[in-house]
C-alpha cells in the first residue's frame, strides 16, 4: 500500500512543479511559447525513439545466441540505409529550423501584441537586487510588485542600473536582458486575473536570491482605482532614487506615489534626476527593506 502511495503521489508533485511555470502560461506569449516546446519536443521524440528501437532491435537480433543473423564481414555500403540515415536528420532539422523561425518572427518580443484594450507601458530597471517599475503614464512607480490589467496588452522598457540582469515572468513568457546604458523591449499579457511569480534569471551578486516579485494581474476598473490611490504615497526623487540604488536584499513591496516619467531615460543616459523641492522628499525608511505596509501596496 505504501508503494502504491508513492506512485500515485509522484505525478502529483510533477504538476504542482508546472502549476506556476511554463507549462501553465497565462498570455498569448506563454501560449505560443508553451506550443512550440511541445512541438520542438514531439519532432525530437520522433527521431530519438525510432533511434533507441533499432538500437535495442540490432543488439538483440545480433546477439551470440541467435544463429539466425547472417554475418557479412565484406558488406560496407546501402544505399536505401543511406537515404534513411541523411533523410530523417535533415527533414528534422527543417521542422525544428521552421519553428523556430516562424516562432522568432511572430513572438518577437519588440513586436505590439494586438489587442482592443489600450496598451499600459511600463519601465523597468533592475537595480542591486531589487526591480523598479515606473508607469509613466501614471507617473507612479513600484518595487518588487509589477500590477498590470488582466487581458490588456504590457509593453515594458527594460535597463539595469547596475549590472547585467534577466527579467522573467515564467508564466507570461520570454526572459530578457536587462542591461546598464542599453534599453530591450518586450510585449506580454496576462489573459486572467491572478498572482504570477517574477524572477531574476540571472546570477548578479549576493542578493540574487531575493531578487523576486510579483506580477498582480487585475481587472482593468481594479487597475485604475490602483493607480489613483497610488498617488497618496512618498515621490520618487533624486534623493530617494539614491537611496533605492544602494544595495538590499529581499526587499518588501511598496509603492511610489509620484515618478518622473523620464526616469528611464535618466537612467540610460547614466544622468542623476533633477533636483525638485525638499517637501516632496520621503523618508528613508520608505527605501529600506522593511518598509511599513500601506494601502497602496497589492498584496
Amino acid at each position: 500500500m505504501g508503494t502504491r502511495r508513492i506512485i500515485a503521489a509522484v505525478p502529483a508533485l510533477f504538476l504542482t512543479a508546472c502549476d506556476r511555470g511554463i507549462l501553465n502560461p497565462v498570455g498569448p506569449v506563454g501560449s505560443a511559447e508553451k506550443m512550440i516546446l511541445i512541438n520542438s519536443t514531439a519532432i525530437m521524440l520522433a527521431i530519438i525513439i525510432p533511434t533507441i528501437i533499432a538500437t535495442i532491435a540490432i543488439a538483440w537480433w545480433f546477439r551470440a545466441g541467435n544463429r539466425r543473423a547472417v554475418y557479412r564481414p565484406n558488406w560496407e555500403y546501402s544505399g536505401a540505409i543511406e537515404l534513411v540515415v541523411w533523410a530523417i536528420p535533415v527533414m528534422t532539422i527543417m521542422l525544428l529550423g521552421g519553428i523556430a523561425w516562424i516562432g522568432s518572427h511572430d513572438l518577437d518580443p519588440a513586436k505590439p501584441l494586438p489587442s482592443r484594450k489600450p496598451t499600459v507601458h511600463v519601465d523597468v530597471i533592475s537595480l542591486d537586487w531589487k526591480w523598479l517599475f515606473v508607469y509613466p503614464d501614471q507617473r507612479i512607480a513600484t518595487v518588487n510588485q509589477l500590477v498590470v490589467p488582466a487581458g490588456a496588452p504590457v509593453s515594458f522598457r527594460l535597463t539595469s542600473g547596475t549590472v547585467w540582469n534577466v527579467f522573467f515572468v515564467p508564466q507570461m513568457g520570454t526572459m530578457i536582458y536587462t542591461m546598464p546604458r542599453m534599453a530591450t523591449r518586450l510585449n506580454l499579457e496576462a489573459d486572467k486575473p491572478g498572482v504570477y511569480e517574477g524572477i531574476s534569471a540571472h546570477f548578479s551578486g549576493d542578493g540574487f536570491p531575493g531578487m523576486r516579485f510579483a506580477v498582480h494581474a487585475v481587472p482593468p476598473a481594479e487597475f485604475a482605482a490602483w493607480a489613483a490611490s497610488a498617488h497618496s504615497g512618498p515621490a520618487l526623487d533624486a534623493q530617494s532614487f539614491e537611496q533605492l540604488q544602494r544595495p538590499s536584499s529581499y526587499v518588501k513591496p511598496f509603492t511610489y506615489g509620484s515618478a518622473d516619467p523620464k526616469l528611464f531615460d535618466y537612467v540610460i543616459a547614466g544622468r542623476p534626476l533633477p533636483p525638485v523641492s525638499p517637501k516632496t522628499t520621503p523618508p528613508a525608511q520608505h527605501v529600506s527593506p522593511q518598509p511599513p505596509a500601506g494601502k497602496n501596496d497589492v498584496r
